[in-house]
């Protein structure tokens, strides 16, 4: 029998807190109509996928753990570079015209054959 492929077995992710803060998430959670675990894997999803609102709010936790100016320059720097490769991907896709008009061009030259 195979072991499982990587990346389909589930993993628990654990962490303690105040009874208050708890307390306190649970009725922001029920007010915004989400469970925990949407909340929680949501989160992960963003900072995975370097979601521009998440880094930043990441990028002030880590200043405010490290409060000296290398920091700060390191999470602007990378905060750029990502910022540059998410434009250079928005240059390279393609719009739903421009994929119109090169399926009409394949179109065409099949049917010129």
């Amino acid at each position: 029998m195979k072991d499982p492929a990587y990346g389909t077995l589930k993993k628990k992710i654990v962490f303690y807190d105040s009874d208050k803060r708890y307390a306190d998430l649970k009725i922001r959670l029920e007010y915004d109509g989400l469970s925990q675990a949407k909340f929680f894997r949501g989160i992960l999803t963003g900072y995975l996928l370097q979601d521009p609102d998440i880094l930043n709010f990441v990028d002030k936790m880590k200043a405010e753990k490290h409060k000296n100016s290398s920091i700060k320059k390191r999470n602007k720097k990378s905060r750029a570079l990502i910022s540059e490769g998410t434009e250079a991907l928005n240059r390279l896709l393609l719009d739903e015209d421009e994929i119109e008009n090169i399926f009409d061009i394949l179109e065409k030259e099949e049917t010129s054959i």
